[in-house]
């Protein structure tokens, strides 16, 4: 079920959009395991799955070449972990005003936690965008708190801070890195700074081949990160006022479930600047190879001899 699972990074939902009979029918044919459809609806629903209406599983809109990308992301997470690879997935979940403020959930307590009847921005201490960086293969999470804007750069470094932290630890021996993205943000697919800094600070500095597959338009909710690790983080810190970064933090670093999942925090104090675009000069010396029939979707950036293996 792992590629064909979605769900909701503020709760514990998810959902498949793979009907129990074409379950049965893939147990009977690749593992030649016989049973009922109503058998594995039982099953699905031991696993925390349920039925869903159509509003929560389609998206708004259906981008040309959708299900073919969906095929691709499933094949290259395949061959990356059984080369035992890192395939990470990342995103960046809802940014959090910091302070006093209001915080959906309820918590244990003799008396309810006083808060400002208003959100408003100029009463914040700052605002928290957290990256986070999912280790599919070990089921761990990094995030990193940045207090400044969400643009390419700050994501890049984000990974770069799991990558030297946890990465190269946890694979030695890796020469290629799999990145599952949403197609917009600051790790989109459009944004040209989002591959330089994967060239410079990533590709050349370790020498890794970074191949990146972006998830279709509309279907973020599958990007394994979503549920896997933000809808614990909610969870985690449901009903507590973030008052400062240090609560974010804290809260982050005692994310962890019976299923294994475990999350390192971070701060990052850096100041981002937004509207930052690449020459077309910076552009020509990119070593990115395009997938033929989804090249927007799908790319790897190849070390350049110059940069490799600092």
């Amino acid at each position: 079920m792992e590629s064909d699972a979605a769900g909701d990074p503020m709760s514990d939902r998810r959902w498949t959009h793979v009907t129990a009979a074409k379950v049965a029918v893939r147990l009977s044919a690749d593992f030649a395991i016989n049973v009922s459809a109503t058998t594995v609806g039982r099953l699905l629903g031991m696993l925390e799955y349920s039925l869903k209406s159509n509003k929560k599983c389609l998206s708004s809109g259906r981008s040309a070449g959708r299900d073919c990308q969906f095929g691709v992301i499933k094949s290259l997470r395949e061959d990356f972990v059984a080369g035992g690879e890192p395939v990470i997935s990342v995103d960046t979940k809802k940014k959090e005003l910091i302070g006093q403020f209001k915080n959906a959930g309820r918590t244990w307590r003799r008396e309810a936690k006083k808060v400002k009847d208003h959100d408003f921005r100029s009463e914040a201490e700052g605002i928290a965008a957290p990256y986070g960086i999912y280790d599919i293969q070990r089921n761990f999470g990094a995030l990193v708190v940045g207090r400044s804007a969400d643009t390419p750069e700050f994501a890049v470094n984000s990974i770069l801070t799991w990558w030297q932290l946890h990465g190269r630890n946890d694979y030695p021996g890796a020469k290629r890195l799999l990145i599952l993205a949403d197609s917009g943000g600051s790790n989109g697919a459009a944004p040209k700074m989002w591959k330089k800094h994967l060239q410079e600070k990533i590709a050349d500095g370790y020498g890794l081949e970074v191949t990146v597959a972006h998830y279709p338009s509309g279907a973020s909710k599958w990007n394994p990160i979503e549920h896997r690790m933000f809808s614990e983080l909610s969870k985690n810190w449901a009903g507590i006022p973030l008052e400062s970064f240090d609560t974010v933090l804290n809260y982050a670093n005692g994310t962890a479930t019976k299923n294994g999942l475990h999350i390192a925090a971070y701060s990052d104090p850096g100041e981002y600047a937004k509207g930052i675009k690449a020459t077309k000069a910076e552009l020509k010396k990119l070593a990115v190879i395009h997938n033929d029939t989804l090249g927007k979707w799908n790319y790897t950036i190849m070390p350049r001899a110059e940069g490799a293996g600092q």
